[in-house]
């Protein structure tokens, strides 16, 4: 009887677990990453420092990014979006002031930077199987009109 019992609650257990997973409760980009400048690289010059925070919000993701660039300037970037593919409000970003995301898979989403409405650049974002690495690969214009296309490596904290 012991035994029964214990196999209905392992069952029971299982099946909560697969609904949690299946409802979507938790994103694995949601945490602070810190920016590997040393495995990252690009054809501009990379941030000093980066620090990403990413927080559940509803059904979607509040980002602030806190960057040092090479030159030594200091900025705040901050949004709030969802998967959903419309376009969201970005502040402190001198290249764009909007972006929309989709999912591809539970590791990854790939998003559209938009400036005035117009389409500046795409980025891919993927965290590591493990949860430990998040990598951004990124081709924009900026607002100076300069192409840019990065791969930024972050470590979770």
């Amino acid at each position: 009887m012991k035994t029964l019992l214990g196999i209905l609650a392992l069952g029971a257990l299982l099946a909560m677990s697969s609904i949690a997973v299946a409802a979507g409760t938790s994103d694995p980009v949601v945490g602070t990453w810190k920016l590997d400048a040393a495995k990252s690289s690009g054809n501009t010059a990379m941030p000093k420092s980066e620090t990403r925070t990413y927080a559940a919000s509803g059904d979607g993701v509040a980002l602030t990014w806190e960057r040092v660039s090479a030159d030594g300037k200091t900025n705040s970037v901050k949004t709030t979006f969802n998967y959903d593919g419309k376009d969201y409000p970005v502040t402190g970003s001198p290249d764009f002031d909007a972006l929309n995301a989709k999912r591809v898979d539970a590791n990854t989403i790939e998003s559209t930077q938009k400036r005035m409405g117009k389409d500046v650049g795409t980025t891919r974002r993927s965290v590591s199987g493990d949860g430990k690495t998040l990598t951004l690969v990124s081709k924009f214009t900026t607002a100076k009109g300069e192409e840019v296309s990065t791969t930024m490596v972050y470590d979770r904290q």
